[in-house]
């Protein structure tokens, strides 16, 4: 069963159906594959939550742990952590591995915000 961790409600997600409709729907998703050892993953919070407040209810932000959802991991390729990939409507818009600035997903996401 998917745990995922949403910033916006800041409650766990236990159903595998509700990742799958996050990311099918209008809205921006930006997901976050991390692990709970990785030293790197550990510097996104704080970049996710200022994300957040500059797109406030235009996107979604979740995070994925990747020992806790392998399903997904081995489905979207993750092979290193952090990776980002911001989905809308089913359709993945971008992705990059390793650590992210604010500026550089606020490039990649502003352009899919309403």
């Amino acid at each position: 069963m998917a745990q995922i961790t949403s910033l916006i409600t800041k409650t766990r997600v236990n159903k595998m159906n509700n990742f799958e409709t996050h990311i099918q729907g209008g809205l921006p998703v930006v997901v976050d594959f991390f692990a709970d050892w990785c030293g790197p993953c550990k510097m996104m919070p704080p970049i996710l939550k200022e994300v957040k407040e500059k797109v406030g209810a235009r996107a979604i932000i979740l995070k994925m742990d990747v020992d806790k959802n392998r399903h997904y991991a081995e489905k979207y390729g993750i092979q290193s952590i952090p990776t980002l990939i911001i989905f809308k409507e089913g359709q993945l818009l971008w992705r990059k591995s390793g650590v992210s600035s604010v500026n550089e997903i606020m490039q990649h996401l502003s352009a899919h915000l309403s």
